[in-house]
């Protein structure tokens, strides 16, 4: 597996305390002993391919790819490789609608029945309470994965939909968490009568572009367009099996319809840091990144468990307390895919991993990650306020 460092940039934003000259030898030795973890861990469970990319700043400093493409082919998995990032989508539809609610296109506080009149419950008196914040910020209400089983067996939105007033949410809106798909991507209706363009439109124009992804897209067309791309793999008998690209969740573009390589989650990780102000200024980061539902249901995830003390839903983004520090966090898993996002505002570092098979690895990978990085960075911190910043070099080495 080839190690790409992409100018390990060690100085932190000036409105950060900066990081010891001794830390860019520690930094280093992570990535390193994160890389070689990675390739370690895909290997032991078998799986096909897999990417990552690291960020710090405004800087992709280390990205890799591993394995093939698909079981019986040669093709490497490489930085630039294509995956389905599944609910890690979330992350992109949530920022796009703080965006144009930030234009006035809508109010994140609007009902959701001004835009969608037809949508009921089974007791009408929940439909006024029911707000956009509540669809992105899942806190509708509604028991987990509500209709994720008519999404699976192909059934569209418009025949999806009507099911609502069948049942009630648990709670009123707002005040207890229950993660969506099919509520989540009545975003998309909402952009389209607001705007006038298509969801498919609006996150190349306003997300995708100006943040020069390169090889991001949405959907089933977009996927099969990328020439370089990761077909998926389930399990069975023992042994990885290469299957056919699943269409169902393509259909629910907000909830899980984006393609993307590491670099672009790289590249998405540097905006969601703060270094693209013009796409995402400071004042949306903190609206994205505001707690509004406890997910209490994540502290007893098997291998964060030991690290988190704290979890919360924001807009489209998981809030976890990882000791002393806030991680802002998504996982995405599809047919045949697996996908896994997080950055710390504080230290200026996000982790992007990718896979092309549904390997529960990828759930020890991320703690692994931050529990070696957030020990170098405070075991690094500066004393007494002291100012002292440094920078390596970039290099272009490989790690077999």
């Amino acid at each position: 597996m080839k190690l790409w460092f992409i100018g390990l940039l060690l100085s932190f934003v000036s409105v950060l305390v900066s990081t010891p000259v001794s830390a860019e030898d520690d930094l280093a030795k992570v990535i390193s002993n994160f890389d070689q973890h990675f390739l370690a861990k895909l290997k032991e469970s078998g799986v096909p391919g897999g990417a990552y990319a690291i960020v710090q700043g405004d800087k992709i400093i280390a990205t890799a790819g591993f394995g093939v493409r698909q079981l019986g082919s040669v093709e490497a998995v490489d930085p630039f490789t294509v995956f389905r990032i599944a609910s890690v989508s979330k992350t992109f539809a949530a920022s796009l609608s703080t965006i144009l609610a930030a234009e006035g296109k809508f109010g994140l506080d609007d009902k959701l029945i001004d835009y969608i009149p037809e949508f009921s419950f089974k007791s009408k008196h929940f439909n006024k309470q029911l707000t956009l914040t509540h669809l992105l910020s899942q806190s509708t209400g509604v028991m987990p994965n509500a209709y994720d089983n008519l999404i699976e067996a192909d059934v569209p939105m418009a025949r999806i939909l009507p099911q609502f007033s069948k049942i009630d949410p648990l709670c009123n809106p707002g005040k207890c968490y229950g993660y969506q798909n099919v509520l989540f991507s009545l975003i998309e209706p909402v952009m389209l009568q607001t705007t006038g363009l298509t969801y498919a439109e609006l996150i190349q124009q306003r997300l995708f572009t100006p943040l020069k992804l390169p090889t991001a897209s949405v959907g089933m067309e977009g996927f099969f367009g990328s020439e370089n791309r990761a077909m998926p793999h389930v399990r069975a008998r023992k042994k990885w099996h290469p299957v056919k690209v699943a269409e169902d969740y393509y259909h629910f573009l907000p909830a899980a319809g984006v393609n993307a390589s590491a670099v672009d989650l790289g590249y998405w990780l540097i905006a969601q840091l703060g270094h693209n102000p013009n796409v995402l200024s400071p004042q949306l980061l903190q609206q994205l990144t505001t707690p509004h539902i406890k997910t209490r249901r994540d502290l007893r995830r098997k291998q964060w468990r030991s690290h988190l003390t704290d979890a919360n839903y924001a807009l489209g983004w998981r809030l976890y307390q990882f000791g002393d520090d806030e991680l802002v966090y998504h996982g995405g898993w599809v047919k045949g895919y697996r996908a896994e996002i997080a950055y710390s505002q504080q230290h200026q570092i996000g982790v992007a991993m990718l896979l092309n098979a549904e390997s529960n690895v990828i759930n020890e990978l991320g703690p692994y990650f931050w529990q070696n990085m957030l020990t170098a960075l405070h075991h690094n911190q500066p004393k007494h306020g002291v100012q002292q910043t440094a920078a390596l070099d970039a290099v272009n080495t490989s790690v077999e």
